[in-house]
């Protein structure tokens, strides 16, 4: 059993933090498209970004903020644009934004983050966000984590929440996260923004560390459709308001936190995954028995976002030749006699041999995750065994539609 539980709240959970979320007139939808998390106090920030060479300018600007000052009171989204390729002007639109929330806040710019989706290309509306500031921040709540989270989305079809709660010595300790994301989902990071807070008093060293490990066995290990985006942030705040001592080594209460930390970040996650454009179910790959951790991730998340695989997944089709074909390409040496494939309960692959299986049977249980419930009943479960080794990995996905092409062909017209 996991040593927290599930809570509400979302990023308003943990205490000492306030979120809003109101229409400024970013989207041309009309549809809520400014977010804004705060906390009471200085918080101990950490942040995962995109790898992409091109990077948005909220990335660029939040990377050189973390790298001078490791604390942080705010996070402002806008949605709409993504303020990518958008020159030394779009920079510029960036410190503007910053110094702009910064005074509403009455806070020093240097504590405050931010973040952008949207159409990359377009600079963000300035004179709506501009307007739109003293909103969002008139509107700030303990309760208002739904409004963050659902000014925030794009293509999503819902919003993206959770908060769990421990116990830290004799007092609770809450982390609640927010995320969006649904197309151009790929790791290193997968195409998302996600927003973490947290109660904890934690050393800024640890919370680094304890994200980016996180991230790789969540964000890092999701895909829908092979292309990394330019604005991927996963930023998280620790502000110390649970009034537990401070955990600043690695050690029982800093392994909790962590693993907590990471059931947030996967939850998040596969969220994401099962919100892929045009998709029908999450596809989840578990490998067993490769030399390490690493490994095993390498070759879930190469099954998991294998085209072929999904594709046969969408048609119902339990073709576990595309689930060994793309085992085989990951770039991770395993013998091939020693590959078995499950899909649920079936068992197509032992020792390298196939099998007879009930293909009518798999079929159907690949139509019954498309109607499941969602993120209950609607996970496609792909168990892969490569060897003997003790890597275990896991990657999320999500199965490819005809749909997909349509949203993405439609996206800017």
């Amino acid at each position: 059993m996991a040593d927290w539980q599930k809570i509400t709240g979302g990023v308003t959970a943990p205490r000492g933090y306030q979120a809003a979320g109101i229409t400024a007139g970013l989207k041309p939808s009309g549809l809520p498209d400014l977010a804004l998390i705060f906390s009471e106090v200085e918080a101990i920030a950490a942040g995962v970004f995109t790898t992409s060479q091109v990077k948005a300018a909220c990335v660029e600007y939040c990377r050189q903020r973390l790298q001078a000052k490791h604390s942080a009171r705010a996070i402002l989204c806008n949605a709409g644009q993504a303020n990518a390729a958008t020159g030394n002007q779009g920079y510029l639109d960036t410190l503007e934004s910053a110094l702009a929330i910064a005074q509403a806040l009455n806070i020093s710019s240097e504590s405050v983050l931010l973040a952008s989706t949207g159409v990359i290309g377009q600079r963000i509306k300035m004179d709506a966000l501009r307007s739109g500031i003293p909103k969002v921040v008139a509107a700030l709540s303990e309760t208002g984590s739904d409004a963050a989270a659902g000014a925030i989305i794009t293509t999503d079809l819902v919003t993206k929440s959770i908060a769990l709660e421990t116990t830290v010595g004799d007092r609770p300790v809450r982390i609640g996260g927010i995320a969006k994301g649904s197309g151009m989902i790929h790791p290193n990071m997968a195409t998302m923004l996600a927003f973490v807070t947290c109660d904890a008093m934690v050393s800024p060293a640890l919370w680094q560390q304890m994200l980016a490990k996180a991230a790789d066995r969540s964000f890092n290990s999701i895909t829908v459709d092979g292309d990394t985006s330019t604005n991927d942030s996963l930023i998280a705040l620790a502000n110390g308001q649970s009034r537990t001592p401070a955990i600043t080594e690695w050690g029982a209460e800093a392994e909790k936190l962590e693993a907590m930390l990471t059931a947030v970040c996967q939850h998040l996650a596969k969220a994401i995954a099962r919100d892929g454009e045009g998709a029908t179910c999450l596809i989840e790959v578990e490998v067993t028995g490769a030399h390490d951790e690493l490994s095993a991730r390498q070759i879930a998340k190469t099954i998991a976002g294998s085209s072929l695989v999904k594709s046969a997944i969408f048609g119902r089709d339990p073709n576990w030749g595309r689930i060994a074909a793309a085992a085989g390409r990951a770039g991770i040496p395993f013998e091939q006699e020693n590959l078995q494939i499950k899909l649920g309960d079936f068992l197509m692959l032992e020792n390298g041999q196939p099998l007879t299986f009930d293909r009518a049977a798999a079929s159907a249980y690949l139509k019954k995750a498309a109607i499941g419930a969602y993120l209950q009943e609607d996970r496609v479960l792909i168990s892969v065994n490569v060897g003997n080794g003790y890597g275990v990995g896991k990657a999320w996905g999500c199965d490819l539609s005809y749909d997909y092409v349509r949203i993405n062909a439609e996206y800017t017209t």
